[in-house]
């Protein structure tokens, strides 16, 4: 996928796309119909992604709020590849942005910028000062300046609720897997980069690769049957995680703990993302390392159980 800040100069050849515009936190299946709607208004050209970044209620919340965003950008442009994005446009969020008149943004940005052949929004898609703007909007003023624009309507779940990130976030805080991947249409993803721990888990038999959160909402405390990707690699591993504090051993900052099934390799250093498939229990403490050796025991089974049908 090739990336563009609209910062900077946007090349020729990447301009003309069939855009869909917004925040796409998360790139839920009601995202994704954006994008597919994108794809179908203007199949001769490229399907380009337009994100803000950061997204504009990240911004807002302010730097010391605990971060709720669902994707960092380098999944969130994973996610829209595997849908079928070309391209990727960052348009960096902040105070100038925030102030923006919607008219300008679309003259000064959209246009100038991108040069869309179309544009594809949701229904809910805001923007520019004091959120004036809307799909409306965008309608009126692409048929001023020259581009295409259809506004999808609400996507809704088998029992007729609309997709939305605030229900993934619920979901993920209540450690409600099952829901979190019918929303999203693939299990959640983590990502970070492995550091050096205390090394604990090679002597009790159960190796670990140690990495805290990034810019992404922490899920509930607890064990997890996950699937692992050493990023640039194309193997995916199974294996068990815990994120929390690890009250047995001792409190600290949370951290995600990865023992992978059947890899041996150092990994130090090494960025890994991690799939969320199943939560398998709440973070407890123990009275003594045996009772918690026995307990990972029984975690790693089930989850190599419940990974085992996983493709």
């Amino acid at each position: 996928m090739l990336s563009f800040n609209t910062r900077s100069l946007i090349p020729t050849e990447a301009q003309g796309a069939s855009v869909a515009l917004g925040a796409f936190d998360g790139l839920h299946l009601g995202h994704v119909a954006v994008l597919r709607a994108a794809q179908e208004a203007c199949p001769e050209r490229p399907l380009a992604v337009a994100a803000f970044e950061p997204p504009p209620k990240c911004f807002f919340a302010g730097p010391d709020t605990p971060s709720f965003r669902l994707n960092t950008p380098r999944l969130r442009a994973e996610r829209a590849a595997d849908v079928g994005a070309e391209i990727m446009f960052e348009i960096p969020f902040d105070a100038s942005i925030a102030s923006m008149a919607a008219e300008d943004f679309i003259t000064d940005i959209l246009v100038a910028k991108l040069k869309p052949r179309h544009v594809t929004v949701g229904h809910d898609f805001r923007f520019g000062c004091d959120r004036r703007g809307d799909g409306s909007m965008v309608q009126a003023m692409g048929e001023k300046l020259g581009f295409g624009v259809r506004i999808v309507e609400p996507v809704l779940d088998h029992s007729g609720v609309r997709y939305s990130s605030t229900r993934v976030r619920e979901a993920l805080k209540a450690g409600h897997l099952a829901m979190v991947t019918a929303l999203l249409g693939r299990p959640w993803r983590v990502e970070g980069v492995v550091q050096h721990g205390e090394k604990r888990g090679r002597t009790i038999g159960f190796p670990t690769a140690n990495f805290h959160l990034e810019d992404q909402l922490a899920p509930r405390f607890g064990v997890y049957a996950v699937r692992v990707n050493r990023v640039g690699d194309e193997a995916w591993y199974s294996g068990v995680a815990n994120f929390g504090r690890t009250p047995t051993t001792g409190l600290r900052q949370p951290l995600f703990e990865v023992n992978i099934f059947d890899f041996e390799g150092d990994l130090y250093g090494s960025r890994l993302e991690v799939g969320l498939h199943a939560f398998l229990r709440p973070e407890m403490k123990f009275a003594g390392l045996p009772e918690l050796v026995a307990q990972i025991g029984r975690d790693a089974e089930e989850a190599a159980q419940i990974l085992s049908v996983v493709a």
